[in-house]
């Protein structure tokens, strides 16, 4: 794929997506940040990647959000990732926060899934390998691994940090109980948990419970995943399953059976809500996310530079009335 060359727009900043302070720390992440968990592996369009990529710093977006095993075949969103960003925005490596995880199955054999010692760190340099880094910004246990001590897991994210290989540490998915023990762990450690990430979205409150309390009670910061539900709320599934989307993919993780006739009219019921605030039913979901201030960024996947577009677009209108609310918080259920 040919490179053309690429100059950061002037304006990046003054006209951005806008930032919020990660918990207690003196990070700042964009409100919106780009995942490469789809679109960006050796299956997708390369020349689209690119595009987005440009397009989303152009915007003022500048966290990029990676695992180990993101891309089809696994790895190979890292990889893309790092060439485009050796071709296009070698210069600009201080601009952006570039984060990656290591906790599901990556390679054969007891090494290769986790949260052992061993797997993190051994994933940790395949990534900076795949990725032509120094360091990543933030890096993360994946899941929690009931075989491997805390300490251990923990124990390894903050070797990371002291070997400069890892700015930060974070935990993604962690059962209540688990992420309370790592960020007492990681705080003894000196190398305290800068941020939960987990899914959330209008159609998964669980963590509104728990999980988002203790993090801010701790200090860390939190970032939602799958804020479109898999692109579920979203007005693509309102007429049936179209050809090329999520569910239609035998790889990806949206399966058929998801998208029930109940689904679909609450669904509907949604979009119409979204219409009145007159935006789009994924415009929305995103702002529903971003209403309270507790929730720093919302990572999307998106697969064309429109999509990108219309999620910017999304933080024209962050406030919602109570009566918006108790609607979507019904339809939600």
């Amino acid at each position: 794929m040919s490179h053309s060359k690429y100059k950061p727009s002037d304006e990046r900043y003054s006209q951005s997506v806008g930032y919020r302070y990660c918990g207690k720390s003196g990070l700042q992440l964009p409100t919106i940040s780009l995942g490469l968990w789809h679109n960006f592996g050796d299956v997708d369009d390369a020349e689209e990647a690119e595009k987005m990529l440009k397009f989303a710093f152009d915007h003022g977006i500048t966290h990029f959000d990676l695992a180990n095993n993101y891309g089809t075949p696994a790895g190979s969103a890292e990889k893309n990732f790092g060439k485009m960003l050796k071709d296009l925005f070698s210069s600009y490596r201080d601009e952006m926060i570039i984060s990656t995880k290591a906790g599901h199955a990556m390679w054969d054999g007891p090494y290769g899934d986790g949260g052992s010692r061993k797997y993190l760190i051994g994933s940790l340099n395949q990534s900076l390998k795949r990725m032509k880094l120094d360091y990543v910004d933030i890096f993360y246990s994946h899941r929690y691994d009931p075989n491997t001590p805390l300490e251990e897991t923990m124990g390894a994210l903050s070797d990371m940090v002291k070997q400069g290989k890892a700015l930060y540490v974070g935990i993604s998915k962690y059962p209540t109980e688990k992420a309370k023990e790592a960020y007492r762990i990681l705080k003894e450690n000196g190398t305290p948990c800068l941020i939960n990430q987990d899914r959330y979205s209008i159609f998964t409150r669980e963590i509104e419970k728990e999980v988002i309390p203790l993090a801010k009670e701790n200090g860390a910061g939190f970032i939602a995943f799958s804020p479109l539900s898999q692109g579920l709320l979203s007005d693509k599934y309102i007429n049936g399953i179209p050809e090329k989307s999520r569910a239609a993919h035998s790889y990806g993780f949206l399966q058929k059976s998801q998208i029930t006739p109940e689904k679909v009219e609450k669904i509907k019921a949604l979009n119409e809500i979204a219409a009145n605030r007159g935006q789009s039913l994924a415009q929305m979901a995103l702002a529903w996310c971003l209403r309270s201030e507790v929730v720093n960024s919302v990572i999307v996947g998106t697969s064309s530079v429109k999509q990108l577009q219309d999620n910017i677009n999304a933080l024209e209108n962050l406030s919602f009335t109570d009566d918006e609310l108790w609607k979507i918080g019904e339809l939600g259920a």
